[in-house]
C-alpha cells in the first residue's frame, strides 16, 4: 500500500497498526516512495531469568501488618 505523506500523517494510527499486522506501507511525497512503515523485530530476543539467583523472597511476604492495616483503616474513617 503506497501512502502519501500527508494521508500518512492524518492517518498514522491506522496505518501503525496495520503495520503491525504485516501489512507492507509504503509512505511517499508526491508519489516517491520515501519509506517503508514495518513492524519493529528486536535484533535480540528477551532472555528471561535475568535475576535468577539474585534475591529471595521471604516466606511471610503475604502475611498481614497489623499497624499497616490501622494507618489504612483510621484514613477511611
Amino acid at each position: 500500500m503506497i501512502v502519501n505523506l500527508s494521508e500518512a500523517k492524518a492517518n498514522l494510527s491506522k496505518l501503525v497498526n496495520m503495520a503491525y499486522h504485516g501489512e507492507k506501507i509504503v509512505i511517499a511525497k508526491n508519489n516517491t516512495p520515501l519509506v517503508d512503515l514495518v513492524a519493529h523485530k528486536p535484533e535480540t530476543p528477551r532472555k528471561l531469568g535475568l535475576l535468577a539467583g539474585q534475591f529471595s523472597t521471604p516466606d511471610d511476604i503475604l502475611d498481614e501488618d497489623e499497624s499497616i492495616t490501622a494507618m489504612f483503616d483510621d484514613a477511611i474513617k
